[in-house]
Parts: structure tokens; C-alpha cells; sequence
């Protein structure tokens, strides 16, 4: 793979994981007992995109490595699957 497919692999991760990470940590109005006038009761409380966006980053960067190490470093690609699969 090249830095192009692989930057694209990268994004497509990123934007999978981060709706995957999104609802972690979010605490609705309701819950901190401070619901804001004209609002729904179960709105978030505050915004927390920053800090899923650095997990997102952190968990794709993991994701991408391992799979990184599985193809470059041992090997490995798609016609190796049947063989990492035990047989039942």
C-alpha cells in the first residue's frame, strides 16, 4: 500500500470509529439536572467533540498500526485469512 491508500484507509477508519465514540461520555441534560429553557431534557450537556475527536484519532492511529504491522511487517494480506481462521 502507498501513503495515498493508506491516508484513505485512514480517514474512512476515522469517520467509522467516530461515530462508534461519539455516545461514550455523554451526559445528557437531564442527568446533570440543569436542563436549559426551550430545550429537550434529553440534549446533550455541553459539547465533547474535542475530546472524541482526539480518542478518534488516538483509536484509529492503534488501528492503523496493527494493521499496518500485520501486512508490512509479517506479511500477511487477504489470502492469508483462511489460514488465521481455525477450522471447526
Amino acid at each position: 500500500m502507498n501513503w495515498v491508500s493508506m491516508t484513505a484507509l485512514f480517514f474512512v477508519v476515522w469517520w467509522l470509529v467516530l461515530f462508534a465514540i461519539l455516545p461514550f461520555g455523554l451526559k445528557t441534560q437531564d442527568e446533570e439536572d440543569d436542563v436549559t429553557l426551550g430545550t429537550v431534557s434529553s440534549a446533550p450537556r455541553g459539547p465533547h467533540v474535542v475530546r472524541a475527536m482526539l480518542w478518534t484519532t488516538l483509536v484509529t492511529a492503534i488501528l492503523i498500526g496493527v494493521f499496518y504491522g500485520l501486512t508490512k511487517g509479517l506479511g500477511y494480506g487477504f489470502d492469508d485469512i483462511p489460514r488465521l481462521v481455525p477450522d471447526l
